[in-house]
């Protein structure tokens, strides 16, 4: 054999072979991959519900401008069971709701909800909309005593509405309900406000009369 072949067989053999991987390894390079691919779903249900969020409430704003028009309970889309019958906004914080026709949970999953039996805004009675403490009607926690409430009807007529009370209630006492005294504006949630689950056996109750 050659010089040159002998050097490079001692190269060889010096040289240190490459440590099998662990099983153990494998197991950390698994879990790895596995947080990494829920993340990514987590982001992407995130990014889906807000995407839906947002393509709702445009819906229901076109099915808005619809009703304006003097079209009668125009749907946001096709298969829904509701329509919007009010827009209401809170010029202090810049709040702009539509509020949607009954007040169970598939309507609530969009916007406030009106109270079915009870006049809409702007009519004679108590006008009672419900909504969700941590979505739609969390802007309920930052209102004062002499806010401004305008509620735009489905005729374009606007009326405008100021904060006179908050109270926290029990949930059956559905007295709040009542149409009897002046035209107002009652607005309905769950409480606490940082509840960490949904329901509960108290309700924030905001009462505003017609000005």
């Amino acid at each position: 054999m050659s010089r040159k072949r002998e050097i490079a067989l001692g190269v060889e053999c010096a040289w240190t072979p490459l440590p099998e991987p662990r099983r153990s390894s494998w197991l950390w390079i698994v879990f790895i991959t596995l947080l990494v691919a829920l993340g990514a779903w987590e982001l992407g249900r995130g990014a889906w519900i807000q995407a839906k969020a947002w393509l709702a409430q445009s819906l229901i704003a076109h099915a808005w401008a619809r009703t304006l028009s003097g079209e009668r309970q125009a749907k946001p889309w096709p298969w829904a069971d509701t329509w919007p019958v009010a827009r209401l906004t809170v010029p202090r914080l810049g709040i702009e709701r539509y509020v949607l026709a009954g007040a169970d949970g598939t309507a609530m999953a969009f916007g406030p909800g009106h109270v079915s039996g009870t006049p809409l805004p702007g009519e004679a009675g108590n006008s009672v909309i419900g909504g969700h403490r941590d979505t739609h009607l969390a802007f309920l926690a930052k209102l004062k005593p002499g806010d401004m409430l305008i509620a735009e009807r489905a005729d374009g007529r606007r009326v405008t509405y100021r904060v006179s009370a908050m109270e926290v209630l029990d949930r059956r006492e559905v007295w709040v309900t009542k149409q009897e005294g002046p035209a107002r504006l009652t607005l309905v949630t769950c409480y606490p406000f940082d509840a960490w689950r949904a329901g509960g056996s108290q309700r924030y109750v905001l009462v505003a009369f017609l000005s």
